[in-house]
């Protein structure tokens, strides 16, 4: 049964290392993502991790290795604390966020699971009440990202549709609201750059039991890029 969920963006931006902006405007987001995933690991230290890639396995141990090379600095990560094998250099972005973060919370391991972006809501819910159905108490990362994504540089306004997005995922994270991230149309969300959207409704489908509450973190659009952050708990 998954006690907590945790719903967090997964950009570069949160390693240290790779920040060439300035720490004023990055450091809320990481100190949401960091307060998030503590309050996972005062609860549990083994997690499950959800995100999207086209690319990935849908399933990943927590034997596996991976390093932001690609982004631009060597910095290692692993979903387990005591793993030491070689780094895969082409591991997705959700789960090399998911082992910077289990690192920083000081979480013992990470599972997770990795859906095709296409991935129909049913299918994604379907995966999330699996999970909560499991059996052992666990808690749930959810690596999802939020409706704005527009370059600074650029001269035309935001499409306002991804600011609806954005209103709409802020208070279904607020509300628990469930029916709203299982309404999300998936060609608008493609369309935004929302490649997550089936992430956002594995929460939705990992929450279909019991009541809940919510505590949101952090909900702001630096560097033209919105993210969300906050964390559900069972409360019966």
């Amino acid at each position: 049964m998954i006690t907590r969920i945790a719903v967090v963006p997964y950009p570069p931006l949160l390693v240290p290392e790779l920040t060439v902006r300035s720490t004023s405007v990055i450091e809320p987001v990481r100190n949401a993502c960091l307060r998030a995933t503590t309050i996972l690991t005062e609860f549990a230290t083994e997690w499950v991790a959800v995100g999207v890639d086209r690319s990935g396995p849908p399933e990943l141990g927590p034997g596996t290795t991976g390093t932001f090379a690609g982004y631009g600095v060597d910095v290692p990560v692993s979903l387990h604390e005591s793993e030491r094998t070689t780094p895969d250099p082409d591991l997705p972005l959700p789960a090399l966020v998911a082992g910077l973060l289990r690192a920083q919370a000081g979480a013992r391991s990470v599972r997770m699971r990795l859906l095709d972006p296409d991935a129909p809501a049913e299918q994604a819910a379907e995966l999330g009440e699996r999970l909560d159905a499991a059996g052992t108490e666990t808690a749930l990362l959810v690596l999802a990202e939020g409706g704005s994504h527009r370059d600074e540089r650029s001269p035309h306004p935001p499409d306002p549709r991804a600011e609806v997005l954005d209103e709409v995922l802020r208070r279904a994270l607020r509300d628990v609201d469930r029916a709203a991230l299982l309404g999300l149309d998936p060609g608008e969300c493609a369309e935004l750059g929302v490649h997550s959207r089936a992430a956002w409704q594995v929460a939705a489908g990992a929450a279909a039991r019991g009541t809940w509450q919510s505590e949101p973190l952090y909900s702001d659009t630096p560097l033209g890029i919105t993210y969300h952050v906050g964390v559900w708990t069972r409360t019966g």
